[in-house]
């Protein structure tokens, strides 16, 4: 893919292309996914690296994952939602450099029998190339192993924007875009080209301990977004991703893995906005399980010329519901959707060319209705918003350069 300015035809968004990957980042969501510094020859100004992940132990506790202003790792827990922080506990990993920015950042998951996994993307010298490395704890987070690479392949190419999940089972599934397809194509000078990247994905037993071969769960995904996962009513999990379908067409995909990892369903199409881009929108999609059966999806795409957070409905085995429902926000970007119960929680950010707000659409009914709601607001650089769930609570997670909102949406 060459690197070329990209201009779509977002109505109200201009989006950029990333100097020799053209990836694209809408106007509005600050944070690139570069960690580089220097790439080619071009200056890259390094923004500050807000990027966390939230989750709530087993405690009932809220842990944060993320880098200090010395852009090494650390973790900070709350036990009264966000009211009160406990000081920051860094975290040794060694010299690695870790990318904690837009959709790259580092996750958090608890698991059964005190197990604790996070996990980061560590950029390689070679452009967009990673390892995905990761922590583990066998005693509830209160020591954490030296870090360690996940996937079996150690080739300088994409193994980047990591998803980890721990299944009904107490399986840890850790999912990734990868190139080592692409690259494969490209040496045997394959035609047409290979396009995009891949999913791949492993599974650990025993909490991070060992795992598994790598496997190819889809080939053509697209290269620096988001894979959504979610829990499957069988014990295992889903994924949802944005995919190259057809000719540049960035909608996505749904596929679901067995508990433990046995197997993987065929990815199959879960959106149908036909949005053509030869570029990447660094924007995946979200995903949460209805207490109706099957899944809650958001995603952001352009439809007729018209780009726009949408929401649907899918079955559990990724068949769309009903018509898709556009935010009412014009500016929403980076969405989020969580449940609990019968609740329902969508949050967005929204830049309006002077502040950048936190938007919210709440349900109590399962997605029948909603109440629209403005969570938050700041003029600083700030992170993606991020959605916890709590028991019946769902609480809304927000990092901008000056502090670390908590606001609970439900009830």
């Amino acid at each position: 893919m060459s690197a070329q300015m990209i201009e779509t035809m977002l109505s109200r968004r201009r989006i950029v292309a990333a100097l020799g990957a053209a990836t694209v980042t809408p106007i509005g969501a600050r944070a690139q996914s570069n960690p580089h510094g220097k790439h080619k020859g071009a200056e890259t100004v390094q923004r500050p690296q807000l990027a966390i992940s939230a989750a709530c132990a087993p405690s009932g506790d809220l842990w944060i994952v993320g880098l200090d202003e010395a852009r090494r790792l650390f973790v900070r827990t709350s036990r009264d939602d966000g009211r009160h922080w406990s000081a920051a506990r860094v975290l040794d990993t060694g010299p690695d450099r870790i990318a904690a920015d837009g959709e790259n950042r580092p996750k958090i998951a608890f698991g059964p029998r005190g197990w604790v996994v996070i996990s980061y993307t560590q950029p390689l010298p070679r452009a967009y190339a990673g390892e995905i490395r990761m922590l583990r704890s066998a005693n509830g987070g209160r020591t954490f192993s030296k870090p360690f690479t996940v996937h079996q392949d150690r080739q300088l190419i994409t193994h980047r924007f990591e998803s980890i999940a721990f299944d009904g089972t107490g399986a840890l599934h850790t999912l990734w875009i990868d190139k080592r397809d692409a690259e494969a194509a490209r040496r045997a000078e394959t035609k047409p080209g290979y396009a995009g990247a891949a999913v791949y994905r492993n599974v650990s037993l025993n909490g991070g301990a060992t795992f598994g071969p790598d496997t190819r769960l889809a080939d053509h995904s697209c290269e620096c977004c988001r894979i959504a996962l979610a829990p499957d009513d069988d014990g295992g999990i889903v994924a949802f991703w944005r995919h190259v379908f057809d000719v540049n067409v960035r909608d996505h995909a749904f596929a679901r893995i067995a508990p433990r990892g046995a197997s993987a369903s065929a990815p199959v199409r879960a959106t149908f906005d036909d949005w053509v881009l030869d570029a990447c929108p660094h924007q995946g999609p979200a995903l949460a399980p209805s207490s109706q059966g099957g899944f809650h999806a958001v995603w952001f795409g352009e439809r007729d010329g018209e780009g726009a957070v949408r929401y649907e409905r899918l079955t559990r085995d990724g068949e769309v519901i009903g018509e898709a429902r556009t935010l009412p926000d014009p500016f929403a970007e980076h969405a989020t959707i969580a449940t609990a119960g019968d609740a329902l929680a969508i949050l967005w950010r929204s830049f309006d060319g002077t502040a950048t707000r936190l938007g919210a659409m709440v349900s109590t009914d399962a997605g029948k209705t909603f109440d629209m709601r403005e969570v938050a607001t700041t003029s600083d650089d700030s992170d993606n918003p991020l959605l916890v769930c709590k028991g019946s609570k769902l609480f809304a997670v927000w990092r901008t350069l000056k502090e670390i909102r908590v606001e609970r949406l439900v009830p």
